[in-house]
């Protein structure tokens, strides 16, 4: 439930586009296309899925304070956070290159058509910021980390192919001068963002009623506990 949880909340409530807004630079250049968009958004969960467990070690094993204690105690006290961003984005560019390969060998068309955005994941906001959530919500298991990678590049997938297909149909809509482009793009986005922002009540709901209940209680143990008090205190007088 707990790996269920995690990976619907990264799709819908945590979106990287629609939550953060990371990556933006991608979605709008890529987006005026369907196809170009579905293998850009394949090449993000591709390389979110890869990068996140392997940070996740490099977080557990290297960089947090006290993680060298594996090699002995006298590495203890040694902290290698400073090295987070360099050895993150490292990890990250070089399975960046890994899927250029991939994507020049066989698909060569789309290799064209994404241009110099496909080598450009390797600075992509959303990538780094995915490994960056993940080192600050310290997730006990490999497994978390890797849910929430794929999570992650699911949603930033869907934001963008749902942009670009919505971006297909409105050149043949009537939309003001002044708003053509980017500008009814960002409208769009906006009014996404606020649909995919209320998920969060699917799955913060039963959280908010129990805690309710709880405050409920609460209420009525501090009730009682003063009635008890003013009883005694009339007793007493």
């Amino acid at each position: 439930m707990e790996y269920l949880e995690l990976f619907l909340k990264s799709i819908f409530v945590e979106n990287m586009v629609f939550a953060y807004f990371l990556g933006m630079c991608s979605y709008l250049a890529v987006s005026k296309k369907v196809s170009t968009a579905v293998g850009l958004g394949a090449a993000v969960i591709f390389v979110l899925a890869i990068t996140m467990p392997l940070n996740w070690l490099l977080d557990q094993y290297l960089l947090r304070d006290g993680a060298l204690t594996w090699l002995g105690p006298e590495y203890a006290e040694y902290d290698l956070s400073f090295l987070t961003f360099i050895l993150f984005i490292a990890t990250i560019a070089t399975m960046v290159q890994l899927v250029e390969i991939i994507v020049e060998k066989f698909s060569p068309s789309l290799y064209n058509s994404l241009g110099i955005f496909l080598p450009l994941i390797a600075v992509n906001c959303a990538i780094l910021g995915g490994s960056l959530f993940m080192q600050q919500k310290e997730f006990a298991t490999i497994g978390l980390a890797t849910t929430y990678g794929v999570g992650s590049g699911i949603g930033w997938f869907l934001a963008i192919l749902a942009i670009a297909a919505i971006r297909e149909k409105i050149r043949y809509s009537n939309v003001p001068g002044p708003l053509r482009g980017l500008g009814i793009t960002f409208i769009i986005t906006g009014l996404m963002a606020i649909g995919f922002n209320s998920f969060g009540g699917m799955l913060t709901g039963g959280d908010g009623e129990a805690k309710k209940e709880e405050k409920t209680v609460q209420v009525e143990v501090e009730e009682t506990k003063t009635v008890a008090d003013n009883t005694n205190s009339k007793a007493i007088k």
